[in-house]
């Protein structure tokens, strides 16, 4: 099978981020892909129909993906006529193009389109053949007499090379916890494969079961060491890429330790497991000052940016409150938030058939105010300076020692 990824973005992207070689990559393979389909289908037709094996051959060779994208592609540029049944015409809308831009003979195909609809059908039903056997190993898998009890793997992670371990005396330390990383490795490829299926990813209850077993530390240790080997593969973020950087990780003689290597996930699905699990654990962290300050900026600048009331009734101003910010959120938090906002009339709701809290102010409110934020306390400042900044007491002369 031919492993070129598709180029998840746009031609700009790739220009402004140096990876344009990658982009020409994968528009060179899909229109080996697109000329494959073309030859599939001429050589297979019957003059009335297909052979249920048609298809078999050209996903051999350039897998479901790039078949699907190049199906795709051609049904939503070439639907003008509605020459395309209507079913397989929704199913072209749900398959990403990554930004390819229209117009592009080279992922078009040139069969005529009657022939390419039935070929989709066989495609689809491939696709379909293969969810079936998905599922059926999943439930046969979770076919056991009892649900054993996941217990935290609380192995500490050690992060420092085999030779500083043994310099230290602390070989069985390094051992244990690499033990962990590989077993942290397995379970997250488990993961992404149980939780992937029908052509969607279930990343928050795939991050989920790592979490429970191996916590985020180790984790997100493992998660880092792929990333950082990822630089040049354009299906991960270059935010997941910057954030892996930021995660030191031991080198064995200048060497990576590859033994936990994330190796049999697709790196478009780890991308989002990264993003999901970075996610997850920024809900778990408490507020600081700034991010309270921050969602206050936010729904000032929201509140002023309006033209005109947008609440149903028309009688206020409002703005949604960001549900990652009330998901962190304690009542302390929620009241310093409505501190900062100068509002007489400011209040926090729910409205009746709409998701989440809003922030609400009369729409005779001046809402070009600026945000109240407190001065530091004075003993507070004073009690946070170190103590090599206290003046001490000047010291007793001896001439007033002895007269005493």
């Amino acid at each position: 099978m031919n492993q070129t990824p598709i180029y998840p973005y746009p031609i700009t992207y790739a220009r402004e981020h140096g990876e344009l070689e990658q982009y020409r990559a994968s528009l060179k393979t899909l229109a080996e892909c697109k000329c494959a389909i073309d030859d599939a289908i001429f050589d297979n037709w019957d003059g009335m129909n297909f052979d249920n094996d048609s298809a078999k051959g050209v996903l051999k060779q350039f897998g479901l993906e790039r078949v699907a994208f190049i199906l795709a592609y051609t049904v939503r540029e070439r639907n003008i006529d509605n020459r395309f049944s209507g079913h397989n015409a929704s199913w072209a809308n749900t398959v990403p193009l990554y930004g390819i831009a229209s117009g592009r003979e080279s992922c078009t195909l040139e069969s005529h389109p009657a022939k390419v609809d039935l070929f989709i059908d066989l495609v689809r039903k491939d696709l379909q053949e293969l969810a079936q056997q998905k599922s059926a190993s999943r439930q046969k898998s979770s076919v056991k007499p009892k649900k054993e009890t996941v217990k935290m793997d609380k192995t500490p992670v050690y992060k420092e090379s085999f030779q500083y371990a043994y310099q230290h005396g602390e070989q069985k330390q390094h051992l244990a916890s690499n033990r962990a990383n590989i077993a942290c490795k397995e379970a997250i490829e488990q993961a992404i494969t149980s939780h992937y299926y029908d052509n969607r990813f279930n990343a928050e209850a795939a991050v989920r079961d790592v979490v429970k077993q191996f916590g985020f530390e180790r984790m997100f240790y493992v998660l880092a060491n792929t990333v950082q080997t990822q630089g040049g593969d354009g299906r991960v973020s270059r935010s997941n890429k910057d954030w892996a950087q930021t995660i030191p990780v031991a080198f064995e003689n200048g060497r990576r330790d590859m033994s936990f290597l994330i190796t049999r996930s697709h790196p478009g699905l780890l991308d989002m497991f990264v993003s999901k699990a970075r996610h997850e654990h920024l809900l778990r962290q408490p507020l600081k000052a700034a991010d309270i300050k921050a969602e206050a900026t936010y729904i000032l600048e929201r509140f002023q940016a309006a033209q005109e009331p947008n609440s149903p009734n028309g009688t206020h101003y409002m703005v949604q409150v960001s549900p990652d910010f009330l998901a962190r959120a304690g009542t302390k938090d929620t009241d310093r938030l409505m501190a900062m906002l100068p509002f007489q009339t400011l209040s926090l709701s729910g409205l009746e058939g709409r998701k989440g809290t809003f922030a609400l102010i009369s729409k005779d409110e001046d809402r070009f105010q600026k945000l109240i934020l407190r001065r530091p306390s004075v003993r507070k400042k004073l009690q946070e300076q170190p103590a090599a900044d206290t003046p001490k007491p000047p010291a007793k002369s001896k001439a007033k020692d002895q007269e005493r």
